[in-house]
């Protein structure tokens, strides 16, 4: 596979016929170009590809989009972005499923958006793979791939050449992971400041909630809180800690943070905690028992184990694979929303 060596190389789109226009275009927008503050040189070598000897695709009415590139060149690509399949009652395009095949076989790395899964099932990428679709469309995938293991729960799942994720936004977030993979987290925060979206929500959060929305209009003081216990991540904060911040009991706490984060308080600040290690390991060279003790995870011992578990390599392993001088990615201060 021919890769550019200063980047992380050719990333590909791959354009269908009646393709939903937003699938097709939250790739186009996270990846077409470098977002401010990055160096160009180090980008991705974007390619819209489309069927081959037509030069465009017809979405959904009333759009077109026009494909400089066609499948010989989504087989030849590091990345191929795979997004919704024009109907998921149909089979996928097969020169669509065969293009996304051969592009594997020659080691890509390929990652769908929402219904994309059903064009990777189809071309036999995800037997016995756990894989993740919207929540919407699983009875469908179940009754036509019943040899694949789908989870309708997560917003996205990355298998390592294989990356799949649910709808919409959850395709936003898997883009995003896939430049912090590649790039790092600055890049990445650089792109989601650019786009007005989360740097980072992990791909276990849940879809969609299953509580109603709340049916009042004043801030619950959640967000206040969440920002409060950002800037004290070093400190042994606890789950009284936060509810006595929000003026709320613990269970109410719980209870709110179920509804709109999709899972418990501790959760949160584990999570957070590990972003923040992941930030230290990638731009300092601080020793891991004070980037441990920096992230308020206390000691070196207690950082590996959570970051095995939860990230499936050590902290200096990260670090040596993730730095952002081994990229080269030139950050500028970018002021973001």
């Amino acid at each position: 596979m021919e890769s550019n060596a200063s980047g992380p190389g050719t990333l590909a789109v791959a354009v269908a016929p009646g393709q939903p226009l937003l699938e097709v275009a939250i790739p186009y927008q996270v990846f077409f170009e470098a977002p401010p503050g990055v160096d160009r040189a180090r980008w991705y070598e974007f390619k819209l590809c489309g069927p081959r000897g037509t030069g465009h695709a017809t979405l959904r009415d009333p759009f077109v989009a026009l494909t400089d590139y066609d499948y010989d060149d989504l087989i030849a690509a590091d990345t191929v972005i795979v997004p919704a399949t024009p109907d998921v009652r149909a089979d996928p395009p097969a020169d669509l499923v065969e293009a996304v095949r051969a592009a594997y076989d020659r080691g890509a790395r390929i990652a769908s958006l929402c219904s994309g899964a059903f064009v990777l099932a189809a071309a036999g990428l995800l037997d016995g793979r756990r894989t993740a679709t919207h929540w919407k469309h699983v009875a469908a995938f179940n009754e036509r791939y019943p040899q694949v293991d789908v989870d309708p729960t997560v917003l996205y799942i990355d298998g390592g050449q294989i990356c799949t994720s649910a709808g919409n936004m959850a395709g936003m977030d898997l883009c995003i992971h896939l430049i912090r993979k590649d790039l790092g987290s600055q890049a990445a925060n650089a792109a989601a400041r650019n786009m007005v979206v989360p740097p980072h929500r992990a791909g276990g959060q849940a879809q969609y909630l299953e509580s109603p929305v709340p049916a009042y209009t004043s801030d619950s003081g959640l967000a206040v809180t969440l920002q409060w216990a950002l800037q004290r991540l070093d400190e042994p904060l606890t789950v009284a800690d936060l509810a006595e911040h929000a003026s709320m009991s613990e269970r109410t706490l719980a209870r709110r943070f179920h509804a709109e984060l999709g899972g418990t308080p501790l959760q949160w600040l584990l999570t957070q905690r590990l972003i923040r290690a992941r930030e230290f390991l990638e731009g300092t060279d601080l020793p891991v028992d004070v980037v441990a003790a920096r992230c308020g995870l206390g000691s070196a011992a207690n950082l590996r184990a959570h970051f095995g578990r939860e990230v499936g390599i050590s902290p200096s392993e990260y670090r040596r694979s993730h730095r952002a001088d081994r990229h080269e990615v030139v950050i500028g201060t970018v002021e973001g929303a």
